[in-house]
Formats: structure tokens, C-alpha cells, sequence
């Protein structure tokens, strides 16, 4: 694998033998405008909840409990109930974008200013 691609080989999963897989998925989408023109936003996953944060020509955080809320209906990223699951998700992503080298002031090199948008 090149050095500079992430992750881990599927073929031990798609022979049949048992795989130690992540429990959670972060992804960052930096193109906007784009084919999917969706704002430019970051976030993490795992089999329950979703973090998000869109930033450059907006700062917002966004949090669903997919078990609840499956369809990201209501965002409850300030809904103290939540607040312990928030952090949890915060040092995830943290952790997981140090890791592969991500944040948010690099892609922000990259941006055209929002005055061409």
C-alpha cells in the first residue's frame, strides 16, 4: 500500500477470516461547489451517532442519534443529555484526524475565498 493512503487491506474480509474493523468512519468533504454540492464539512460516524461540523463560510456542529433519528431529523448537538456522547465523539475525531494528518486549518489552505462562491 502507498504510504500515503490510509486504512487497511478488505481481503482477509472478503476471504471469510475475522478482521478487527474500526468502529467508527470519519470522513471530510472539501469540494464545494460540487457534483454533490455539499457544504464543506467534516465528521464522524460510528453505529450509533454522527458528529458533523461544516465550517469555512459557516461554523456549525450537528449531532443525530442514528437509532432514534435515522433520517438526521433534529440535530442534538446542544442537547445537554448529550453531552457526555459529544465529548466521546469530539476525542474521537480529534484522534482519528491527527492520525491521518487532517484538520480543518490545513484544508482551509486550499479554499478559494468565500467571495467566489
Amino acid at each position: 500500500m502507498p504510504d500515503d493512503m490510509q486504512g487497511m487491506s478488505m481481503v482477509p474480509l472478503l476471504r471469510g477470516n475475522p478482521v478487527t474493523w474500526r468502529k467508527e468512519h470519519y470522513y471530510h468533504y472539501y469540494e464545494y461547489p460540487g457534483v454533490h454540492s455539499v457544504r464543506r464539512h467534516y465528521g464522524i460516524s460510528t453505529s450509533r451517532y454522527k458528529l458533523i461540523h461544516f465550517y469555512y463560510d459557516i461554523d456549525e456542529w450537528e449531532l443525530y442519534d442514528l437509532e432514534k433519528d435515522p433520517h438526521e431529523l433534529k440535530n442534538i448537538y446542544n442537547d445537554s443529555s448529550y453531552a457526555a456522547v459529544r465529548t466521546m465523539l469530539h476525542y474521537k475525531m480529534d484522534s482519528i484526524m491527527e492520525r491521518y494528518g487532517d484538520s480543518e486549518e490545513l484544508a482551509r489552505r486550499f479554499l478559494p475565498s468565500a467571495k467566489q462562491e
